[in-house]
């Protein structure tokens, strides 16, 4: 989808962080939004900022944790300024936590928005797309799903589900005029989790890197613009070092424990442990 002006956009997950910044960064295009999450106040400033730009927005509140929730959203979302040309799949959840601390409610919550949501809301969505003969699924992954670090084995598991879908749903619709494209931010900087982490003193280094929303969102873009089947995007080159890790992966357990981002897990969960 070369041309993005005058199309619709569905972005989850618009309450904060990364959301908001994509929604803008889809509207400086000529895109007309739709934005959707939990919280309503915080949904309806993106909308009215996305507005005072001059962009075409409306605000739908969703709780995606609501799996049989998710074509009634779309339906919605569709009544605003008609068929959705371009999702993304954005909304998500983190639990720092040692694994056997967190609840199976915990866990089977993170794979229902994490994964279940994306997978439910493009297979809403997809039968039009092909219809109309257009289309650009993104989803938001993370480098954590690249490689999993410890403390974090459902948000990883959830965040590589969406690498391997990307790639099946490429695989399947190759031929088709629809898209589809992953999207792996590192730690980001300036909001959301990362932000509350460097407020409580930890930190990345220069090895793992640390990126800003305005990148990943303009990444986002870039991937709709060219079709482009996974972005990377952390700061740091650290594709090389990904590949080396499929190679060679004892190795690389032991260069990943030298990195410290394990370490920075621990002690972020041991913090966590602490004050809950």
């Amino acid at each position: 989808m070369e041309s993005l002006r005058g199309r619709v956009a569905l972005v989850t997950g618009a309450t904060g962080g990364l959301g908001p910044v994509i929604a803008r960064a889809l509207a400086r295009e000529g895109m007309d939004l739709v934005v959707t999450g939990r919280r309503v106040d915080a949904l309806d400033a993106t909308a009215a900022a996305l507005r005072a730009t001059g962009a075409r927005a409306d605000s739908v509140p969703a709780d995606l944790a609501d799996l049989d929730a998710t074509g009634a959203l779309l339906e919605r979302a569709e009544r605003s300024f008609g068929p959705i040309d371009v999702l993304v799949n954005n909304a998500g959840v983190e639990n720092v936590a040692a694994f056997t601390a967190l609840t199976p409610e915990e866990l089977t919550a993170m794979v229902d928005v994490n994964l279940s949501a994306p997978m439910l809301l493009t297979r809403h969505v997809l039968p039009g797309m092909l219809a109309r003969g257009r289309g650009h699924v993104v989803f938001i992954s993370s480098t954590a799903g690249k490689y999993g670090p410890a403390f974090s084995e459902p948000y990883a598991a959830t965040k590589a589900a969406l690498i391997g879908l990307t790639q099946s749903l490429r695989a399947e619709y190759g031929r088709s005029p629809v898209g589809f494209s992953v999207v792996c931010p590192g730690f980001i900087g300036g909001d959301g989790m990362y932000q509350r982490m460097v407020e409580r003193g930890f930190r990345s280094n220069r090895v793992i890197g640390e990126t800003t929303t305005s990148k990943v969102a303009d990444k986002v873009v870039t991937a709709i613009r060219r079709d482009l089947p996974e972005v990377i995007e952390s700061g740091a080159p650290i594709r090389p070092l990904l590949a080396f890790a499929a190679l060679a992966p004892r190795l690389a357990e032991r260069i990943a424990g030298k990195v410290g981002v394990n370490e920075m897990f621990r002690r972020l969960s041991e913090e966590r442990g602490r004050t809950g």
